[in-house]
């Protein structure tokens, strides 16, 4: 890996912001992310965390602050080439196969060169469901064909919304090998989850969210 240590961060926000009917979800937030780092937002239920990621992803419009990424302003065309979001909605087509869905997303989104779509799918645990119907996996087999998207996608920084939801023990160990493995590769990710012991075993910062007083 690049020495990065002068590197500006990935992502930094400043006076982030979000609102919903003019009552306050989060903010105002101050908060950078670097390469091979990870932040992990940690929060009550209804205290935010995927509504900020949501709002770092472009999806939603923050209220008031900033977003730069790499000191550029975080244009929609910005985002798409630096940041990969898995959030709790798997973003899949129920008629596809587990191989077809992948083959759409990176059509759209793009693909890490020297990667085959296979072999994503072998190492997220799905080799041998690769002509299986989405809507003929679990809930686990579907968040792992989309780590397994992830795995391909070729933005340096990951907005992961509970990526520990529905998956057993291996699958709790594969994220955190995953995380381990992009941060390894000078990467950044940004983690929501309700439970520290989830956390993987790389250079991590907290953020805690509370409801805004008032």
């Amino acid at each position: 890996m690049s020495d990065s240590s002068a590197a500006p961060p990935l992502l930094a926000a400043h006076g982030l912001a979000f609102s919903r009917d003019e009552v306050p979800v989060f903010g105002p937030l101050d908060f950078s992310v670097g390469h091979g780092e990870a932040l992990l937002v940690q929060g009550a239920n209804g205290a935010g965390k995927t509504t900020l990621l949501r709002v770092l992803a472009g999806l939603l419009r923050a209220g008031a602050g900033t977003i730069t990424l790499r000191d550029a302003t975080a244009d929609p065309a910005l985002r798409a080439r630096q940041i990969a979001y898995l959030g709790h909605l798997p973003g899949l087509k129920a008629d596809l196969s587990a191989l077809q869905n992948l083959r759409c997303l990176c059509g759209l989104h793009g693909q890490r060169k020297g990667l085959a779509q296979e072999a994503a799918l072998a190492l997220v645990g799905l080799g041998g469901f690769e002509d299986a119907p989405l809507r003929t996996l679990s809930a686990g087999q579907k968040k792992r064909l989309g780590l397994a998207r992830l795995w391909l996608s070729p933005a340096p920084l990951w907005l992961l919304d509970e990526p520990y939801a529905n998956l057993d023990l291996e699958g709790i160990r594969l994220v955190n090998r995953m995380v381990e493995a992009h941060l390894g590769e000078g990467g950044a990710a940004l983690i929501t989850t309700h439970g520290a012991y989830a956390a993987p075993p790389v250079r991590t910062r907290l953020l805690e969210l509370s409801r805004p007083a008032g």
